[in-house]
């Protein structure tokens, strides 16, 4: 094992052990709550850039099986454990985890102290940080930061982990879904497939022309990493679709349209990252628990008087989902799809294709 240190940018450092992958992962330092899910997790796109510090104590006893993966390659900058299992039990279990974020070269800290981090990170919010393994990445770690946290941002972040190719995937002849990926999960393109769509996945730049073309039926917006407002082209196109088809945003997605609906977004302090976030639907009452990762929300306040909020999160009261009073353009903030987390929202991707049908 090597020396590792997680420094952050308010002069705060933690101590552990490194895998045996050395070096600097620079990005935004946040917390994950799940039990489970660490596969998932570190492999999906929405992580991109950041240094992920999981909250339960043992992770990787179930190992690696990448079937459960969200993405071809890890996407996150750097991960941080307190305990990491190195020699899981599970039938599916193809590697272990120590050997998979090695093989990944994402630099990860073991035997941390990673209550204290969330502790730290729920105190002060999310902040920019520079993960280090082994001495010489330690020596030049804290440089390393002050000089990131000068430019730092998130406009990167979507172009790193979209597709730049059109991909066509699902059921032929099945209703035709538009998919704009701006770090789409694997886990959505199935679950819109195993309910018969035919999905045509787009770049997150792709032109309002150039969606058309495909004459869809609806328009799905991805989920993906960073500040929605680094996006003003994709928020344009959206606006310009605004009655030509029905539309549906998860997570990032949901940011872009109502964005694009006349709405605001801010940054929330930690953000919410696990699959124990409670939702409340205003419009029957029923309470779900769901899936999330994101580090912005819709302000409520914000939403002009053609949206009408569907949804509130129940720990802060944040918006969760919200539809347009006429057009068919609805949105919610957590992943239905899980992956990982609970199922509890699962249909609303079916719910959503039988209307598409009945239109």
């Amino acid at each position: 094992m090597k020396r590792a240190a997680l420094f952050l940018a308010d002069g705060t450092r933690f101590d552990g052990e490194g895998l045996d992958c050395e070096g600097v992962a620079l990005g935004e330092a946040v917390f994950y709550t799940g039990m489970t899910g660490y596969e998932e997790a570190l492999t999906d796109p929405s992580y991109a850039g950041q240094i992920l510090t999981f909250t339960f104590p043992m992770i990787g006893n179930y190992g690696m099986s990448g079937e459960a993966a969200q993405y071809s390659r890890a996407c996150v900058a750097g991960a941080v454990i307190k305990h990491i299992a190195r020699h899981p039990s599970h039938h599916a279990s193809h590697s272990d985890l120590p050997s998979w974020l090695n093989q990944e070269r994402v630099p990860t800290m073991v035997e941390a102290d990673t209550r204290a981090i969330t502790v730290t990170l729920r105190e002060h919010g999310t902040i920019w940080a520079a993960l280090a393994v082994g001495e010489s990445a330690l020596h030049g770690a804290e440089k390393l930061l002050v000089q990131f946290v000068r430019s730092a941002n998130t406009k990167g972040l979507v172009p790193s982990v979209a597709t730049r190719t059109e991909q066509v995937k699902g059921v032929a002849g099945g209703p035709r879904v538009v998919l704009i990926d701006c770090g789409v999960k694997r886990a959505i393109i199935r679950e819109l497939g195993a309910l018969g769509a035919s999905v045509t996945v787009v770049p997150y730049d792709t032109t309002e022309e150039e969606i058309l073309r495909h004459d869809p039926q609806a328009i799905l917006i991805s989920p993906g990493p960073g500040d929605p407002t680094d996006l003003p082209q994709t928020i344009e196109t959206l606006r310009s679709l605004l009655g030509k088809r029905p539309m549906y945003g998860i997570c990032l997605g949901h940011q872009l349209l109502a964005l694009a609906c006349g709405a605001t977004t801010f940054k929330l302090p930690y953000g919410h990252r696990g699959g124990n976030q409670p939702v409340k639907n205003l419009q029957h009452g029923e309470v779900i628990v769901t899936a999330h990762n994101h580090g912005y929300a819709v302000d409520a306040a914000s939403l002009p008087s053609s949206l009408e909020q569907t949804m509130v999160n129940l720990n802060d009261g944040t918006n969760e989902g919200f539809r347009h009073r006429h057009l068919p353009v609805e949105a919610v903030q957590f992943h239905p799809e899980a992956s990982p987390g609970p199922f509890d929202a699962r249909g609303l991707f079916a719910y959503w294709l039988q209307d598409l049908v009945r239109r």
